[in-house]
C-alpha cells in the first residue's frame, strides 16, 4: 500500500515561491493500476518525483508498506529506489549500448554478476516481446520497441512499483494500445503496483482501476475510474472527462434552452434511437449539442449533451425518462457555472 498523506511541495524561484502541490492525499492499493491525470502544470510530474523521492516534499508523508520514505537517508533511499522504478515519455535509453546491455545496466549497478545479469536481461526482453532484439541498438528500434526495452530495464531489479510518467505520450494510438496491454499483462503476472501519470483520458480509461484528478496542485476528485468518469463532480474532472461537452465550451443562446448531460456506462444498445423515442413517447424534443458514444459488445459507452427547450418540469421529465434505463446517468449542466 502506498499512502500519500497531506503532501505539499514548494519551490523557491527568483520571482518567489511556487506551490506545486497542495495537501495531496492519495491511497494506492498493492497491485493496483492507478491513474493520476491532469492538464499541463497540474503537478503530476512533481508528485511522481515525490513518490520516488527525487523531490522531497515540503510537508506531508509518503508511506510504502508502512515506512515513511520521507524520513530515510540518501543511502536508504538508494535501496528503496530499486523497488520503485520508472519509465518516461523519452525512453531514456543509453544509445551506445545495445538492448541487452541497456537492461543489464541497473543489474550491474546493483552488483549482479555479468553472467547473471545477461541471463536476467534476456528473460526480460522475452517478456516484453523483444527477445530477438538483444543485440540491436536503440536507434535501430521504433518508438514502441524502445519503450518496451525501457520497461524491461525498469523490471530488472524486481520492483514493487512501476511509475509511468507520460510513458505513451510520444507514441501513436496503435503503439500506445500495445504498450498499455503489455503493462496490464505485467501487472497481472508479476503483481507490480503501476502508477500511470498522464494527461490522456483514453489511457486511464483503457488500463486504470482507480484514478485521482489533479488540478493546480490539488486532488479534486478520486475513486474508481468507472465512477469518476461516468459522473464527475468537480469542475476539473468534468473538463477532462467531457472536453467537448463541457459547459465552458458551449455557445449559450437566448432561446431558453437548457442542457442535460447523458452518460452511457454500459447501457444495452438498442436499434431505436433513445432521443427519438423520448420525442415520440414524452413529446420532448432535444437537440444534440455534442455526442461521443461507441458500442462495445452490444453495450453503449460515452456521453452526449442535449439541449432542451422547456420549463423545469420538462427537464425533470426528460431526466426521469433517460435515467430509467439501466446504466444511463443524466444531469443538468449549468452553463453559467
Amino acid at each position: 500500500m502506498i499512502e500519500i498523506k497531506n503532501v505539499s511541495k514548494q519551490f523557491k524561484t527568483a520571482e518567489g515561491s511556487v506551490q506545486a502541490l497542495k495537501n495531496v492525499s492519495i491511497s494506492i492499493p498493492d497491485g493496483d493500476i492507478f491513474g493520476i491525470i491532469g492538464m499541463s502544470g497540474a503537478g503530476k510530474s512533481t508528485l511522481v518525483r515525490c513518490i520516488n523521492m527525487l523531490e522531497r516534499p515540503t510537508e506531508g508523508t509518503i508511506e510504502i508498506d508502512g515506512v515513511d520514505i520521507c524520513k530515510l537517508s540518501e543511502k536508504q533511499l538508494r535501496s528503496v529506489r530499486r523497488e520503485i522504478t520508472m519509465i518516461f515519455q523519452g525512453f531514456n535509453l543509453l544509445m551506445q549500448r545495445n538492448c541487452l546491455k541497456n537492461v543489464c545496466f541497473p543489474l550491474e549497478l546493483a552488483g549482479i554478476s555479468k553472467a547473471e545479469a545477461k541471463k536476467r536481461a534476456q528473460e526480460l526482453l522475452e517478456i516484453v516481446g523483444l527477445g530477438d532484439k538483444a543485440k540491436a541498438y536503440p536507434a535501430q528500434l521504433s518508438g514502441g520497441q524502445q519503450q518496451r526495452v525501457a520497461i524491461a530495464r525498469a523490471l530488472a531489479t524486481d520492483p514493487k512499483v512501476l511509475l509511468c510518467d507520460e510513458a505513451t505520450s510520444a507514441l501513436d494510438p496503435t503503439t500506445t494500445n500495445s504498450i498499455l496491454e503489455l503493462i496490464r499483462r505485467i501487472n497481472e503476472k508479476l503483481g507490480i503496483t503501476v502508477i500511470i501519470i498522464t494527461h490522456q483520458m483514453s489511457v486511464v480509461e483503457s488500463i486504470c482501476k482507480h484514478v485521482a484528478i489533479l488540478d493546480n496542485g490539488e486532488v479534486t476528485e478520486q475513486g474508481e475510474v468507472a465512477a469518476v468518469f461516468s459522473h464527475p463532480k468537480s469542475s476539473a474532472a468534468r473538463k477532462l472527462v467531457f472536453p467537448e461537452g463541457n459547459a465552458d465550451s458551449l455557445v449559450v443562446s437566448d432561446s431558453g434552452e437548457q442542457f442535460i448531460r447523458v452518460v452511457f456506462n454500459g447501457a444495452e444498445a438498442t436499434g431505436s434511437p433513445l432521443i427519438a423515442r423520448m420525442a415520440v413517447e414524452k413529446g420532448i424534443e432535444a437537440s444534440i449539442a455534442y455526442a461521443s458514444t461507441k458500442s462495445i459488445g452490444g453495450k453503449a459507452y460515452g456521453s452526449m449533451l442535449l439541449g432542451i427547450t422547456g420549463d423545469e418540469e420538462t427537464v425533470k421529465t426528460a431526466i426521469a425518462y433517460l435515467t430509467k434505463i439501466p446504466d444511463v446517468l443524466a444531469e443538468v449542466v449549468n452553463v453559467h457555472d
